[in-house]
Formats: C-alpha cells, structure tokens, sequence
C-alpha cells in the first residue's frame, strides 16, 4: 500500500480564509489517520500578488489550531525547498522537457494579440481551434522560434492539448467526472516572467514530493483535467494522485459562496487569526481574538462538509482521527453556521476546569489594575459558567461584582420600579446589610421573610431588586449574585439605587 502524503498549498497572497484551515484539517486527519505526512507548501509564483506576513500568518494560523506539519515550510524535509518561488529552475527544466517531447509549445502573442483573438471569436479560448492562427512554435518556423528567444523576446509555454479525446478524473468525493479535452484550453504552463502557472508547479510538486492524495477545494475541479493531462504528458500517470475537491463553504442561508464580505456583513469572522492589510491597514477580527477555542473551531470546521454517519457532534482530536474517511465527505455546499460555532465554543469552554476559567477573569482583573482573590473569582466564574460563550464573557458579565452601576436601565425601570419595589427594597436593605456572612441560600431565606413582612410576593419584587444590584435585567442567579457581592455591598447598592431613581 501506497504510504499516504498529503500537502496544503497555500498562497501567501493574504490572511488565509477559514476555508484553507478547513481544506488542511482534512489533509491532516488523513494523514494521521493513516500514520502518514503532512506537508506544508509555500504555493509563491504569482510574485505580484505576494503579501509581506502572509506566509508567518499561515504558519501561525495552522499551529493556533494545533495542525501539526511533519515536512515542509518550518520543520524543513528531503524534498527542499518547499516554496514554489526558490524551485524556478526545477519547473523550468520539466517545461522544456515537455516542449522538446512534443507536449508543450513556446507562444509569443502580446496581449493585444490575445485580446484581438477574443474580438473576432467572442469567448474564444487558445485551443486547437484557435492556436494556428497565433504566434506560436507551431505556427512560425523553427528558426524563427529560434531567433526570438535568443534575443529574449517575451513568451510563454502552453500545454499542447489534443482534441477529441476523454479525460477522466477520479475523484474520492465525486466519482468518475469525464472531460472531453475539445472543452479545454491549452493552459499556460511558464509565464513570461519565468515563473510558472499553478497548473506546472502544483503536479511537478507533488510528483516528486510523492503526493499521494490531493485534498484541495472545489474551485480547483475544473483544472483537474489539465493536471491528468499533465501526469500523462510527463509518463506519471501510474503515480498520480488521488484527488478529492471538497465542497464550498457557503453563506449561512445557503445562497452562495462565503465571501469576507458576507462575514464582515453579518458581523462574525472570516479569517482565524487578527490580520491587517499591509496595503490598506485595515485590520479584520479573527476567531482566536473574538474567543473562539482551537478544539471548538476543529470541531465545527471538520463538520462543514464531513459527517461521521452517526449523531455524535463532540469529537477530540484522537476520536477526529479515529472516525475520519473522505468517503463520508459530501459533495454539496455546507452552510456556515456561525450560530453552531458558538454552540462549540460554549460546549469546550464550558468543559474547562473551573480553575482554569477563573484565570480568564483573573487576567482580565489585572488588565483592569483590579484585585481579586482566587477563590472568590472561581465563585464568580460557577456563576457565570452557563452563561458564556467566549472567555472574554467571564469580564464582560463579571465586572458588575467590581464595578457598581452608576445608572439604570430606562426601559427595565419603568417597567418594573414601583412603590411596592421600593418599600420592598427600603426593607430588605436593612435587614441584608446586618448579615456579613450571607450565602445564597440565606439571601433566598432573607429575601422571602422581608416579602412576607411587607406583604408582596417575591416575584413582583425580584426584578426591581435585579436592577438596583447590576443596573438591568440580565445577570447570573440572583441569589448567587447576593452572596458574592456580600450583604454590605448588597445594601449599599439598593440605598444607591432608591436614591438614584427617587431622584429621577
């Protein structure tokens, strides 16, 4: 059996998409589900779209979610170097050697040729249809070819495609998918810059660094058959690849690719880590900084496109590796549900130790220059727990036990402050601040005898007293709420409260 090779591509042309860490997830779990490699290649010949950082925000991207590379850009390997840009010479002698075999060919049209060529055939393509009436290797004299690249005039190379013949790709996700090669163009294969295109590069790579499964988005499906043709041209064929083109991501509705402006739109992330553009400066939020958990973000990715064929959603990654095929990867478009992202992320940050939340309040306080003892902030935090989804939420709703409220929420308020509330409060005011030892089971005693006393019941006053503690209607268990704060703190919140809102 053929020891399984898998390498992610990525073009450092930018911050690297959600969608990339999804494509190398599933590169990875192959790998380790079969005890193979992992590769990491740097896909650079497009040198004007390069963008300084985006190879770091890669490497630091796949190590966040703990995609650990085994060969390639970072642990180095014995196929070196693994940037396509430092391998030029590499790709320029597998072209020639197709030219001089017959399967490539040397073109000298300008764009103002090109352009003409689609003015006198709309949606015309250079293929056998076209080719012979271009400047081309088949249509000038040896000579002349000759002459014109050594004098260095600019050209490219083409992939000489016959027509009328069937080209089949077999696809792990999709099944057999023929092409006939009359519908395909004869790609570039080295541009005049001397780099070469994606279509050379990605199949001589992966030919000698052993490739054994191409696991790579959909987007890449219609170029599937130029790199079988590629294989074939070059006597690879018995070597080739697997392939496997996974489904898009799309919108949460379903309609449509996912798109940064969708995210930006509908206000959550597109990238895993903070990016900003070195061009523009603007800077985009990522996952790992709006909260997000790496076992809750390989969770919800794994499932975007995949199923385990049973109902279990919570997988570690040893149970990930364990269950994973690209047999149960399907072909259709998964939506990206940001809502079961946040499930995720509750379910992992939920899971924590307690002590080990508490030091998300802890690190906040200090930001904060607040002090706090670490027993009462794992108080606050089993208050909290069920109530949060991102870390940062253990700050943003437990700052109401540091920071007292200066001011109250108009709509609460008016619904809910009345003069029952207030002889209510007045009452037990007096009598909460008499206890310095108060737990919530004692507040929950306290506040029933001071109801009864004053003849309401304790669900026409419960809201009133809510907000005179946290300024609104939200908030962890009330009682709970109590006992941290303490009775002292507890009555001078209500006294600050009554006088406030008399006031107004």
């Amino acid at each position: 059996m053929t020891k399984v090779r898998v390498r992610f591509a990525p073009s450092p042309t930018g911050a690297l998409h959600i969608g990339g860490i999804r494509t190398a997830l599933y590169n990875f779990l192959l790998a380790r589900k079969t005890g193979g490699t992992m590769i990491l290649r740097i896909e650079d010949t497009d040198q004007t779209r390069f963008v300084p950082g985006a190879e770091k925000y890669i490497l630091e991207s796949l190590a966040w979610v703990g995609i650990k590379i085994d060969e390639g850009v970072g642990p180095g390997g014995p196929h070196a170097p693994y940037r396509q840009s430092e391998r030029k010479d590499i790709y320029s002698r597998y072209a020639s050697q197709l030219v001089a075999d017959g399967k490539a060919y040397y073109a000298f049209d300008t764009e103002a040729d090109l352009e003409e060529m689609r003015k006198r055939t709309p949606n015309a393509q250079y293929d056998a249809a076209t080719r012979m009436s271009m400047k081309n290797a088949l249509t000038l004299s040896k000579e002349e070819v000759s002459s014109r690249i050594a004098g260095g005039a600019p050209h490219v190379v083409r992939l000489l495609v016959s027509p009328g013949q069937e080209v089949l790709v077999n696809d792990l996700i999709r099944g057999e998918v023929n092409v006939s090669t009359s519908q395909l163009d004869d790609k570039v294969l080295m541009k005049s810059d001397g780099m070469p295109t994606y279509h050379l590069a990605n199949v001589v790579d992966d030919h000698l660094m052993e490739i054994s499964h191409v696991i790579r988005g959909e987007e890449w499906l219609p170029s599937a058959p130029h790199h079988v043709l590629l294989y074939k041209a070059f006597g690879w064929e018995s070597s080739m690849p697997r392939f496997a083109h996974l489904p898009l991501l799309l919108k949460p509705d379903g309609n449509g690719k996912l798109s940064k402006r969708d995210a930006d739109r509908m206000g959550f992330p597109i990238f895993p880590l903070n990016w900003t553009d070195p061009k523009t400066n603007e800077t985009s939020t990522g996952f790992r900084e709006t909260g997000y958990l790496p076992e809750a973000m390989i969770n919800f990715l794994v499932m975007l496109g995949w199923n385990p064929g049973t109902p279990q959603e919570i997988f570690s990654q040893a149970e990930l590796i364990e269950a994973f095929s690209l047999e149960r990867v399907g072909k259709a478009g998964a939506k990206f549900d940001i809502l079961k992202a946040q499930w995720y992320n509750q379910h992992y940050l939920r899971a924590k130790p307690i002590a080990e939340l508490s030091e998300y309040l802890l690190s906040a306080l200090k930001n904060q220059n607040i002090s706090c003892s670490a027993d009462r902030a794992i108080q606050i935090v089993t208050a909290l727990k069920d109530r949060v989804t991102y870390p940062q939420d253990f700050w943003e709703q437990g700052k109401l036990f540091f920071v007292a409220p200066d001011k109250f929420d108009d709509a609460a308020v008016s619904r809910k402050w009345n003069a029952e509330a207030v002889k209510f409060l007045k009452a037990f005011r007096d009598e909460v601040g008499k206890e310095p030892g108060l737990n919530a089971e004692r507040a929950k005693g306290l506040m029933e005898e001071v109801a009864v006393s004053q003849a309401v019941k304790p669900g026409q006053v419960l809201a009133a007293l809510r907000i005179a503690l946290t300024g609104g209607m939200a908030g962890p268990d009330l009682m709970q709420t109590i006992e941290i704060l303490g009775g002292e703190e507890t009555a001078r919140r209500i006294a600050f409260a009554l006088q406030s809102l008399s006031a107004s």
